[in-house]
């Protein structure tokens, strides 16, 4: 049995998700497959956990990759998805039923979690549902998942920085901010929630002006964050670019931890030459992906795609 699990992008909400601030999260068509009739020899840290002594089912992952390298696209998510999906699908399961998929989302989240050593879960709703989702984690752990229509008027393009960043590194910066520096941690995280919360409210009222508004308020509060932890969060390139969007009432900014990987460009009408020239001179290289609607699914099962711009 094959499945296949999305990869995904966040467009706002890292960091702030962690502490019960609400993500928009979009799943897209660049897939984890899982063979069950297939054994992985030496499993991801988050399939072991998942699995423990049993033996997995192989994994292939490589197309969340470029050139061998990791770009940011959830791809250990995504993984450990679809090795759990086609273990359950190997079980005659319907890895297209709701509870199937709950259960499997709980799974893979306390699995990732356990491998990854903290993280909200984000990335696992996206490769277990698929589609875009409005994702918050309550108070007392459980995950609310929503699903979103985007409106028709919002553009939005990924570009691939060239660089890969370590999550687990970047988080780590964060948290020692926290320790040294209460107040400015504080401060800073406010305004990452309130401005999470401003881009789900306006994009649930179809308010694209007011959505990247909030998007753009976004950006300044995690460049704030990156360089208040001395972390490159926003990197110099993603400035640059987000200078020029920025006159295109237009926003650009790291999707998920930042530190490299990709970014996503937000906007009403598509980039300018001037900015798609600017990305080319910063060696960063427009990723070309759909929104993928169905999430785990048995290879076999084909889904409508929505174009990304």
């Amino acid at each position: 049995m094959k499945v296949i699990a999305p990869g995904k992008v966040l467009f706002t909400g890292a960091y702030a998700v962690i502490e019960g601030a609400p993500a928009i999260v979009i799943a897209v068509d660049r897939y984890a497959k899982a063979d069950s009739t297939a054994r992985i020899a030496s499993p991801s840290a988050e399939i072991r956990a998942a699995f423990g002594s049993e033996l997995a089912p192989k994994v292939d992952s490589m197309p969340l990759y470029e050139s061998g390298t990791k770009i940011g696209l959830g791809s250990s998510a995504a993984a450990l998805a679809a090795a759990l999906g086609a273990d359950a699908a190997s079980r005659g399961e319907d890895l297209l039923n709701r509870a199937t998929r709950d259960r499997l989302f709980e799974q893979a989240r306390a699995a990732h979690a356990a491998g990854q050593k903290g993280g909200s879960g984000v990335d696992i709703a996206a490769s277990i549902y698929g589609g875009v989702n409005r994702y918050q984690v309550a108070k007392d752990g459980t995950a609310n998942i929503e699903p979103f229509a985007l409106p028709e008027s919002l553009v939005f393009s990924v570009y691939w920085s060239g660089v890969s960043a370590r999550t687990v590194d970047l988080r780590a910066a964060v948290d020692a901010l926290r320790s040294q520096s209460s107040v400015v941690w504080n401060a800073i995280f406010r305004d990452l929630s309130g401005e999470s919360f401003a881009a789900c409210d306006a994009l649930a009222a179809g308010d694209v002006p007011k959505f990247i508004l909030a998007a753009t308020r976004f950006e300044m509060a995690l460049a704030k964050l990156g360089d208040a932890a001395n972390a490159p969060i926003v990197p110099p390139s993603f400035r640059a670019l987000n200078a020029i969007a920025q006159r295109e009432s237009a926003v650009f900014f790291p999707s998920g931890a930042g530190g490299g990987d990709i970014g996503i460009f937000l906007g009403t009408r598509c980039e300018s030459v001037t900015f798609k020239e600017e990305a080319k001179h910063l060696d960063m290289r427009r990723i070309p992906l759909h929104i993928d609607s169905l999430g785990v699914r048995v290879v076999s099962s084909r889904s409508p795609s929505a174009k990304v711009n």
